[in-house]
């Protein structure tokens, strides 16, 4: 049975007072959640902060960006080793934000892939596509190359113990959302891909869903089978509001 994750990424998002603040209040608001893991992803500058602000909660570090490097003179990069070493389990690699500004390739991301497995750390893959290819019907041949890349050079078993975070591009911060039977039916493709290689794999991984998830569609993305909790954006830097989307998917764990 998986265990559904909800992870914040806050971006490029906080200040000292924010992050001390915005902690308390996640650690109020869920201290006494169960059937559901959580994480947040706090800009690199604030994990140190982040992380003693964690200690003896039930949410976990993540973090927004790795480098393919574990050390060396890559100014301004952060690596899996320094990730590790401050307490970090869950990182976000290839998200839409890094292969557009950036330019990072499928390929780039599947190096991140494999030095964080590496290291024993848990990746948070994201994929999706944009609203062109959603619109021409792109939508899993984009999605199938994404995973392709980490799947041809590391081969099924790097998902045992991952996670693939499905994020739409149009989507994101857009205030438009997947319908349901939209995002099931993209996660059902993922899940049917990656078994084309190992069932068992495919039944274990963990799909996020992401893209403008909020207080009031949470419920009804969470109860989709192939749905794992998600990732989130913008409502993650409000306790109340985040706490919402990881009751609705304890809820939705109990329930199924």
């Amino acid at each position: 049975m998986r265990h559904p994750l909800v992870m914040g990424n806050w971006k490029l998002n906080g200040s000292t007072k924010m992050v001390k603040e915005l902690i308390e209040n996640l650690r109020n608001e869920l201290n006494s959640v169960t059937g559901c893991d959580v994480a947040i992803a706090p800009p690199a500058l604030y994990l140190a902060q982040a992380q003693q602000a964690l200690a003896g909660s039930k949410i976990a570090l993540g973090a927004q960006d790795v480098d393919v490097n574990l050390s060396g003179a890559f100014t301004g990069d952060t690596s899996a080793e320094m990730l590790k070493d401050i307490g970090a389990k869950y990182i976000i690699i290839g998200h839409s934000e890094r292969r557009t500004y950036h330019q990072e390739s499928d390929q780039y991301i599947a190096r991140k892939f494999a030095v964080l497995k590496s290291q024993g750390l848990i990746p948070v893959l994201c994929i999706g596509e944009s609203e062109e290819e959603n619109s021409t019907g792109k939508t899993e041949q984009v999605c199938a190359r994404q995973i392709d890349a980490v799947l041809n050079s590391l081969g099924a078993g790097a998902f045992e113990n991952s996670v693939i975070a499905y994020e739409p591009i149009w989507a994101i911060g857009t205030g438009k959302s997947a319908t349901p039977a939209q995002a099931q039916a993209v996660h059902k493709f993922i899940r049917d891909h990656i078994a084309k290689q190992d069932r068992a794999i495919a039944e274990q991984v963990i799909i996020q869903y992401g893209g403008s998830v909020n207080a009031n569609n949470a419920a009804e993305l969470f109860s989709q089978p192939d749905i794992d909790g998600a990732l989130v954006g913008g409502a993650s830097l409000k306790a109340d509001a985040f706490a919402a989307i990881v009751n609705a998917a304890a809820a939705a764990k109990k329930a199924g």
